[in-house]
């Protein structure tokens, strides 16, 4: 599962791009990912991209005075913005460049997206649903961010009985990063005590492969 790597929080004329927020640390996490990826792909393990966007008219964001609005405000979500590729963008809306997965992780024909308009993956959308159909039981987990999204979409798994493991270096939090104790590690040290397990995506591969060789999938 590749939560929310798109355009607006980890590439260069993206969202957080645009408001000063680091994206190293989202670009740093593109390569394993993709290496993660490749492996899934070459195992026949299903990918499924969560995607954060709004409906043009923002009537999913939430009634002007929501907390989801209100928090959205700031990062001025909706706005009309010039997008790197020559297209008019739109912060955060649904089928711009904004929201397009990075080009580096660009989903293949059979992968899954799935579109969300709160932080957790789960919520009111077809996820569970589409996870019941693929007879899905153990999710590995990818993306941004670390103590956001990721977070709030692996809690929402475990309390529907998915194990779940988080490959730490394909995930990444630009709050807090410059801390003695990054809010990214807090997270880490969080999920694998009582929502799951934390990898790397090294071990992920090597595990997959060598089931590949084995014959085992």
């Amino acid at each position: 599962m590749v939560v929310d790597m798109q355009n607006d929080f980890g590439s260069k004329g993206g969202m957080f791009d645009r408001a000063g927020i680091d994206i190293s640390g989202i670009q740093g996490a593109i390569a394993p990912t993709a290496r993660a990826i490749a492996a899934a792909h070459k195992a026949g393990i299903r990918v499924i991209y969560l995607k954060m966007g709004f409906r043009a008219d923002l009537s999913d964001a939430g009634a002007p005075d929501s907390p989801n609005r209100i928090k959205h405000q700031c990062m001025h979500v909706g706005e009309v913005v010039p997008a790197p590729d020559g297209t008019e963008g739109r912060i955060l809306i649904r089928d711009t460049w904004n929201t397009d997965i990075v080009s580096e992780l660009k989903p293949h024909a059979d992968d899954i997206a799935v579109w969300k308009t709160r932080y957790s993956g789960f919520y009111q959308t077809e996820l569970d649903s589409v996870l019941q159909r693929q007879n899905a039981k153990y999710l590995v987990i990818t993306g941004c961010t670390t103590c956001v999204c990721v977070e709030s979409t692996m809690r929402d798994a475990m309390f529907r009985d998915y194990s779940c493991v988080l490959l730490e270096d394909c995930a990444a939090e630009p709050i807090g990063h410059n801390r003695p104790t990054s809010n990214h590690d807090a997270s880490l040290l969080l999920l694998e005590a009582l929502f799951g397990w934390v990898a790397r995506s090294e071990d992920f591969v090597a595990a997959v492969q060598g089931r590949v060789a084995a014959g085992a999938v």
